[in-house]
């Protein structure tokens, strides 16, 4: 059984490109595969021949995609040995192939992988996609949901698209990541309570509950906004040294206007400086 981050199967189908122009977005499809766990990568008729250094730069390390690339003269030699192909377009093609969107497509492909059934998915050149005769080599149509004013994707793109659905298929949770951040335990009614009766000490020696007759009101609001933020007790922590860190002032040393000749603890040390000058 697959764990919540693990395929359960990455076999997957074969990409197949059909005459691709630049090595670079040869590379890049190749780098979209690697990441989401497929291999087969086929190419009909490239346009600047095969293999291209350009293509292995942009692939990324994906070198294992890159070195297995197969290489076929026409479509149908490309897709003679697979049971079922998906072909990609944005346009709408006459004729009664199913059409599905990407999701759908790939919990079918990912079905028919189980089943021991070899597929792949049909790429169109870059500029302006597949033909009609190359769409009716396939056995459905998949399309992308984009803006229809707008809907030409990069070849590299659509591959990451599909890839990225296939794994998504085989996961055992559609939620599921590779990595989750720490577990923080709620503070406790008594932290809270702790780091107010602090601040609000901390406030009070630096004069801020103005007029005194408004502080009722003003601790009751910092309370209920210290309460909505749902503190952890990490983040507690961090707070209470910060107000730690500003709190330079105690009862018997009002707040000035915050500069440092304001804190009479440094006063002493100023004024001897000060008399050093002018001896």
């Amino acid at each position: 059984m697959p764990t919540a981050n693990e395929p359960a199967n990455t076999a997957g189908p074969a990409i197949i490109l059909v005459e691709p122009q630049l090595g670079e977005n040869i590379g890049m499809v190749a780098r979209a595969m690697a990441n989401f766990g497929l291999s087969e990568l086929r190419l009909v008729n490239p346009r600047d021949g095969w293999p291209s250094e350009k293509a292995r730069a942009a692939a990324s390390r994906a070198d294992h995609v890159i070195d297995a690339t197969k290489v076929f003269d026409d479509l149908a030699s490309a897709v003679a040995d697979l049971n079922f192909v998906f072909a990609t377009t944005a346009r709408e093609r006459d004729g009664f192939k199913p059409v599905r969107g990407p999701v759908e497509a790939g919990r079918a492909l990912r079905a028919y992988d189980q089943a021991g059934l070899r597929t792949g998915i049909l790429f169109g050149r870059e500029r302006f996609g597949l033909y009609n005769d190359e769409v009716g080599l396939a056995d459905e149509i998949v399309t992308f949901p984009v803006d229809p004013s707008f809907s030409s994707l990069n070849i590299a793109q659509a591959v990451l698209l599909m890839s990225y659905e296939w794994m998504k298929s085989g996961l055992a949770e559609e939620t599921a990541t590779n990595f989750s951040g720490p577990e923080l335990v709620p503070a406790t009614k008594e932290q809270l309570h702790s780091l107010f009766a602090y601040l609000e000490g901390a406030l009070e020696a630096r004069g801020y509950f103005r007029p005194e007759e408004k502080k009722p009101k003003m601790v009751d609001n910092l309370r209920a906004v210290l309460t909505r933020a749902g503190f952890a007790e990490p983040e507690l922590k961090v707070l209470r040294g910060i107000i730690s860190s500003l709190d330079r002032f105690s009862p018997a040393m009002p707040r000035g206007d915050g500069s440092p000749g304001d804190d009479p603890r440094r006063l002493p040390a100023a004024r001897g400086r000060a008399a050093d000058k002018e001896s």
